[in-house]
């Protein structure tokens, strides 16, 4: 078979085949991979639209393809997580608040979580809704980073913690052994330690000021703030705090931890089945 080139001259594809040293099939080869990286770049629009904030790693765990090739893929077609990354607004250091009485026997006595419902984390943040502010706090569980328990109020007072602590308890039909949080007024308050006291749990506390003693939770915050968005977005406060409920569902339920390869509720039914296979 003969083909003619730019200026008309005939070319025989065999011997043109032999003057580049490669097979005569080759000429008429076309590359699979940009049909490939197209079907794959499909699969990722299709994981972000379920998933807005998925960045490379977990769409590689949800698709089970290589967490490369995904990177790979998103940077060849521009493909980034639908929801970036906002700033998280701090809280206010208790100023002139004397040294608690707890430190942080995580730290010191090297103590991590074993199991479920072994060691509590607790701590709270501020959401600007429109010109005003309601306060989520939330209980997470170290082992399975599940969100046991949560409490959202209007108003910055020591019940927002303890109803956080209550729910949690009421969700599980449990205590933990150890309960940690910073060292805020809302957590040293005589209500809170009365609690934790009452149900013989073990009070373990951040140093002052230093944030990343209670770094699940931090982290928590950060990635729940990102991928909620704009939290003026809702009416009225009722669709707002419904909308709360729903992203935390996803987070314990749907959402894959990085570290857990799976969804923290999902991590603990496994725990549980597998330390149940061993007990049988």
């Amino acid at each position: 078979m003969e083909k003619a080139n730019k200026e008309g001259i005939k070319i025989n594809k065999t011997e043109l085949a032999r003057t580049l040293g490669i097979s005569r099939r080759m000429i008429y080869y076309q590359h699979k991979r940009p049909a490939i990286d197209e079907e794959v770049k499909k699969q990722i629009e299709a994981v972000l639209t379920d998933h807005p904030a998925y960045g490379h790693k977990r769409i590689a765990l949800e698709l089970n393809l290589n967490k490369k090739r995904i990177l790979r893929v998103m940077k060849k077609y521009n493909i980034k997580p639908y929801r970036g990354r906002i700033t998280k607004p701090r809280k206010k250091d208790d100023e002139g608040k004397k040294r608690s009485e707890f430190e942080n026997i995580l730290k010191k006595q090297n103590i991590t979580p074993e199991y479920p419902n072994h060691i509590w984390a607790g701590d709270f943040t501020y959401i600007k809704y429109h010109e005003k502010f309601i306060y989520l706090a939330t209980v997470i569980d170290l082992f399975t980073r599940e969100i046991v328990g949560w409490h959202i109020s209007r108003y910055h007072t020591k019940e927002m913690v303890c109803g956080a602590f209550l729910d949690a308890t009421g969700r599980t039909q449990t205590v933990p052994e150890y309960f940690h949080s910073d060292q805020g007024s809302e957590y040293d308050c005589e209500d809170y330690i009365n609690l934790a006291k009452l149900n013989n749990v073990k009070i373990s506390m951040s140093t002052k000021s230093s944030p990343w003693e209670n770094g699940y939770q931090e982290s928590f915050y950060g990635k729940f703030k990102e991928e909620f968005g704009d939290f003026s977005r809702f009416e009225t406060l009722g669709e707002l705090i419904e909308a709360i409920h729903q992203a935390i569902h996803y987070y314990n339920n749907k959402r894959i931890h990085t570290s857990l390869k799976m969804p923290p509720t999902k991590y603990r039914i496994k725990f549980n089945q597998e330390k149940l296979r061993i007990v049988v």
